[in-house]
């Protein structure tokens, strides 16, 4: 295989798994646009998206009944985790921060209860061999993984353009005290985004359980690279949010490909680590934008 059919083939790679990131980055993204807190239980809404759609086609269940299903539950969690936050949001940013990494113990907990700590296996929504395209070779399932991202990405694009619902949401993201002030209830655009995030964490979960084993504690990692993504884009930009998905999952597939498949989880990390310290330094072109 020449560099050239290398490279490509890194590039595609890096795209199927790009898109993983780039729909839990949307998920903090749109927390935090909403109600400035930075959601550390968004990687587990990954985890059970994934263990509910092995459960549920276990079961027999259609693949498309099964994973609306997924979705359905697991944004209807995120709706939960809002309402048990929603009482303490004046309390001190940290102070809702560790709240959150609570959450995401307790969560893990629960499906550690459920489901165990042995692997979980799910077939493909496509069976057949892989698919050649631009001299890389991608499963099946990548080629479905990237569909249900661009779906979700327009849908998304869609509501907070065309629908009432989004355009309230977006205004509170913007200047949530003018948007009270216009009669649009903040409380529900929070409740909103936050099932909305537990909707694209479960979406993520059950596309990416045919490519990997799903495990009990398989949200921890992903849910931190979903949120260097976020922070590549800005973390107030769904669009930098899918950008800096796709970026991170490029730069992790050259260097596990180019350097050492060893140093693949360490490119997320050395990312979030040069972002703080450009922006500490005062260098970083873009800025979280400050609440009003």
């Amino acid at each position: 295989m020449t560099l050239l059919e290398q490279l490509a083939q890194y590039l595609a790679s890096g795209l199927v798994v790009g898109g993983i990131y780039a729909l839990i980055g949307l998920g903090f993204v749109i927390v935090f646009s909403v109600t400035r807190i930075i959601n550390f239980a968004q990687g587990e809404f990954v985890m059970p998206g994934a263990l509910l759609m092995v459960t549920l086609g276990d079961r027999r269940l259609a693949t498309p009944i099964a994973f609306l299903l997924a979705v359905g539950v697991v944004a209807g969690v995120g709706a939960l985790l809002e309402r048990a936050i929603h009482p303490v949001r004046g309390a001190p940013p940290l102070a809702i921060l560790i709240l959150t990494i609570g959450a995401s113990i307790a969560i893990r907990g629960g499906a550690l209860i459920l489901w165990g700590t042995d692997p979980f296996a799910l077939a493909p929504f496509s069976p057949g061999p892989p698919v050649w395209l631009g001299g890389a070779m991608i499963v099946r399932q990548g080629l479905w993984l990237l569909g249900i991202a661009a779906l979700a990405f327009a849908l998304l694009w869609v509501f907070f353009t065309r629908t009432y619902a989004g355009t309230a949401v977006r205004a509170c993201a913007i200047n949530p005290r003018g948007a009270r002030l216009m009669g649009i209830r903040v409380d529900r655009a929070s409740l909103l985004a936050w099932t909305l995030s537990g909707a694209l964490g479960a979406t993520a979960g059950a596309v990416i359980a045919p490519i990997t084993y799903a495990t009990y504690d398989m949200g921890l990692m992903l849910g931190l690279k979903g949120f260097v993504a976020a922070v590549l884009g800005g973390l107030v930009s769904p669009l930098g949010a899918i950008a800096g998905g796709f970026l991170l999952g490029v730069l992790e597939s050259l260097a596990a490909g180019l350097v050492s498949s060893a140093y693949k989880d360490a490119v997320a990390f050395v990312v979030l680590i040069v972002l703080c310290l450009v922006q500490v330094a005062g260098w970083i072109p873009w800025r979280v934008a400050e609440e009003a």
